[in-house]
C-alpha cells in the first residue's frame, strides 16, 4: 500500500479532482498528493475563500473532502472518492444539529 511519503499518484488522478481544482490546489501551495493528505478539508476551503476574496460554493468543500480522504487512502472505497458523497455527509450532519448545509467562511462563523 502507499504510504503518503511515498505515494507517485499525480493530484488529478484523484476521482472528483479536475483542472480547475489542480489549479487551486497549486495556488495554495499543493503540488503533490503527499501534500494533500497532510491538510485538512475545511481549512484548504478558507484559506481558498480568504485568497480568492469570495466565499466558494459549499460543493467545493465537498471536492477538498473527497481529496484529501483519498491522498490518506489510496484504496478508500470509490462511494468516498466521489464529491457527492461528501455533500450528503455535510448536509445530514447540517440537519441533525439543526443549522443549514452551505459552508461558512471563518468571518461567517463569527
Amino acid at each position: 500500500m502507499n504510504s503518503a511519503k511515498t505515494d507517485d499518484r499525480k493530484l488529478l488522478e484523484l476521482v472528483s479532482v479536475g483542472k480547475k481544482m489542480c489549479a487551486d490546489f497549486e495556488m495554495m501551495g499543493i503540488h503533490t498528493v503527499a501534500e494533500l493528505a497532510r491538510r485538512e478539508p475545511v481549512q484548504l476551503y478558507q484559506e481558498l475563500c480568504r485568497r480568492t476574496g469570495q466565499r466558494q460554493d459549499p460543493c467545493v468543500l465537498d471536492v477538498f473532502h473527497a481529496a484529501v480522504a483519498q491522498a490518506r487512502d489510496p484504496r478508500l472505497p470509490l462511494e468516498k472518492c466521489q464529491w457527492w458523497y461528501w455533500s450528503r455527509v455535510r448536509k445530514a450532519a447540517a440537519k441533525s444539529s439543526g443549522r443549514t448545509a452551505k459552508a461558512r467562511t471563518p468571518r461567517e462563523n463569527k
